[in-house]
Formats: structure tokens, sequence, C-alpha cells
């Protein structure tokens, strides 16, 4: 299968470059430093809340936590090295039903690689996979299976990052999911998988209904599905079952910013938009919003510096609205072969629903570490259960 070479133009040997709103465009990250010193001025010159009564995170991210991450942010973080390393993977931005879609693009040196699609979530980017893009394109140079090796493609979703802000309106799972089989029939691939994470696990799900002529399967984190309200469907659930359920009361407690992303994304856009810290303590969902994960400072700052640099807080957030408001959901089930990969510390997929709203569950895999990041906490376990989970579908 022919792919789209980033130093020629061109899409498979001797092809010629192409034109118009399919242009692939190569892209190299390049921030000004009059960018970086601005934002060190602004953290700088924070203006810091009254700390919340009592201690802990019960009214939301404790000032303490913010003041330490944003000092490390001003005289620490060193941004210049995260973007040589993001510029160690080939990049591009191509435009698709009308807005740019940012993409990192890892060929692998084995000729018969399955093509995957990765999707990042909110509030995380495509910086996520970092840590994956070498052992899944080529597992021969990273002590793997040579036959389980994928030409990897790693989009920036619509509004996030270097895709920058959308034009129009609309742009929710389902839409960027038809983008991401456009984007890949644009490279030349027939044949690709997907994998997501929360937001990118809505798309990728988004995909297993659209069920586009060229996916074999997809693979993702979480499986959203919840009880409907029918008679008698909580009487077959396990004690495990609703201990899950109560984690997801537990997180529905805290997400206040899932309701307001779902409602006035522009409202918060503002804020977002001039502090950075606001930026910061907005993101608290990358600090486990009280619980300890695995994420580093510098995995966390990472993130937040591509949505601080690049503006796009509120584009972003609007994801969260046109989920909401979709005209036209898909009606399920997703009959696609489905993976999940459910970590201890993350949203716990319920089994039941799961199988309600999924009807081809080829793998269900449970780990008693990693948690919501899996790609950043353990890349190499969320590595080896993509790789299992595409075995039986190459």
């Amino acid at each position: 299968m022919p792919a789209y070479d980033e130093d020629t133009g061109t899409t498979g040997a001797g092809a010629s470059a192409t034109t118009g709103t399919e242009t692939i465009r190569p892209f190299r990250i390049e921030i000004e430093d009059s960018a970086l010193e601005d934002l060190r001025d602004r953290l700088a010159r924070t203006r810091w809340p009254a700390d919340a009564p009592g201690e802990g995170w019960a009214y939301g991210i404790p000032v303490a936590e913010v003041r330490r991450l944003a000092e490390y942010w001003r005289d620490g973080y060193d941004w210049r090295a995260h973007e040589a390393r993001l510029n160690g993977f080939p990049q591009s931005v191509t435009e698709i039903d009308g807005t740019d879609v940012h993409f990192l693009h890892v060929r692998s040196p084995e000729p018969d690689a399955l093509p995957l699609v990765l999707t990042h979530g909110w509030p995380g980017s495509f910086a996520e996979f970092a840590d994956m893009i070498g052992p899944l394109s080529d597992p021969r140079a990273h002590g793997g299976d040579p036959a389980d090796a994928f030409h990897v493609v790693v989009p920036s979703i619509p509004g996030y990052a270097f895709s920058g802000p959308t034009r129009d309106r609309g742009w929710s799972s389902r839409r960027i999911a038809a983008a991401w089989d456009e984007l890949m029939r644009r490279l030349g691939y027939d044949r690709y998988g997907a994998h997501g994470g929360d937001a990118g696990s809505l798309v990728g799900r988004q995909l297993g209904l659209l069920k586009p002529k060229g996916l074999v399967g997809t693979h993702v984190l979480q499986l959203f599905s919840f009880p409907s309200g029918a008679p008698g469907e909580m009487e077959s659930l396990t004690a495990e079952d609703h201990a899950r359920l109560a984690v997801l009361a537990d997180f529905q407690e805290k997400a206040g910013f899932s309701a307001i992303q779902s409602t006035r994304p522009q409202t918060l856009a503002y804020a977002l938009t001039d502090s950075p810290v606001g930026q910061l303590a907005w993101n608290e969902l990358l600090l486990g919003m009280g619980a300890p994960n695995g994420l580093t400072d510098d995995q966390i700052l990472t993130h937040v510096t591509l949505y601080w640099l690049t503006g796009t807080a509120g584009s972003a957030a609007r994801q969260y609205y046109e989920d909401a408001h979709d005209p036209e959901p898909i009606a399920g089930p997703n009959t696609a072969p489905t993976g999940v990969a459910v970590f201890a510390g993350d949203f716990l997929s319920i089994r039941p629903f799961a199988e309600r709203d999924n009807t081809d569950i080829l793998q269900w895999s449970e780990y008693d570490r990693g948690g919501h990041f899996a790609a950043m906490e353990v890349p190499d376990v969320l590595t080896e259960d993509i790789r299992g989970f595409f075995r039986r579908l190459r």
C-alpha cells in the first residue's frame, strides 16, 4: 500500500503531489522565543486565589500544588528539549472537511506493517504517544516481534494544538472519525486499525460505528457504556460491577469541567487563553484530580504548554459541546472488532453494558497498574496489549 512521502510531497512511487485541499504540507514545531518569554512573564505575575478551607482536593486543585508546578514551569521546565523531541517525528498538516489536521506519520521499516491511527484525549495531546511510537513502528529495534509492526499515524484532533481552532461547527467525535478515515486514505492506506483513550476512545468507537471499508478493528482504553434505565438491567450486575458504578459516580461528582465544556466552552476560553496558571489548573485531570498517577511534571507541562502556545483551550473544549449537541448520532451497537484495555487507576468500563453497546469485543484486558493516561504511565503494557489485539486481525 503506498504511503505519503513527507520529503517529496508525493503519495506512492512516482505519484504527483496532491493539489487543492488534499495537499499534505510538511510541518515543524518552531515556537518563537518571544512566546516563551511572554509565558514566563505571565507566570511571574500570577494573581493567586486564597486557599480553600481545609486541606486536600475537596474544592478542586490546591493552591500549593499549582504554585509548585507553576514555579517549575517558569524556572525549570525546558520547552525546547520537548520541542526537539517532538520534532524528531515526521509531521505534516493537511486540510480535511474544511479544517487543518496536524499529524505525526512514522512508517515502519517492516514492509508488512499494519497502519494504525492513534487518537489522544482531553486534556492531552498528540504528545501522549511519544514513548510508544518507536516500539509500535519498529518492534525489532525494541526487543519485539517484527510481525507486530505498525505504520503509526498520530493526528491532533481538530481544535487541538497544531491542528488549530476549528473553523465551523459540528466537530463531534463522529465527524472526527470520518476525518481519520479520510486521512488514512489520503496517506495511501486501504487497511488500518485504530486506538484511542479518553476522547480518543469516543473517536475509536465512532469509527467502529461508521465501519468504513478499510477499518480492521478498534482498540480503546474505555468503553463509556452506562445504565440505560431498562427494566431489570441492574439485577444481574455483580458486586464488582456496582463498585465500578461507584467509581463512575465519584468521578461525575468532580468532573465540573465536562459540564462547562459541554455547555459554555467559549465563556471558559477567555480565562484559559489569558492565564497560563488558569490553563494549568483547569487541566487538573492530568494530575489525577487528587488521586496519584504515573505522570511526571514534564509530561504534564508539555501538554499544558501545547494548549497555551497554540491558544487552543477553547477550541479543544468545544469537542465536548459538539458531542453533546450532535444532531445526527449513529445508532448502535458498534459491530466492529473491538478491544479494550482497562487500567486500575482509570474509569473502569462495566462489561455488561459495554457488551450491550459493542457486540464484537474480541479482547478485554484488565491491569492492576496504570491509569487514565496509560500511554504515558505504562507505555510498555499498552503497547503489548495493542499488539496482541491486532495480531488476530492482520
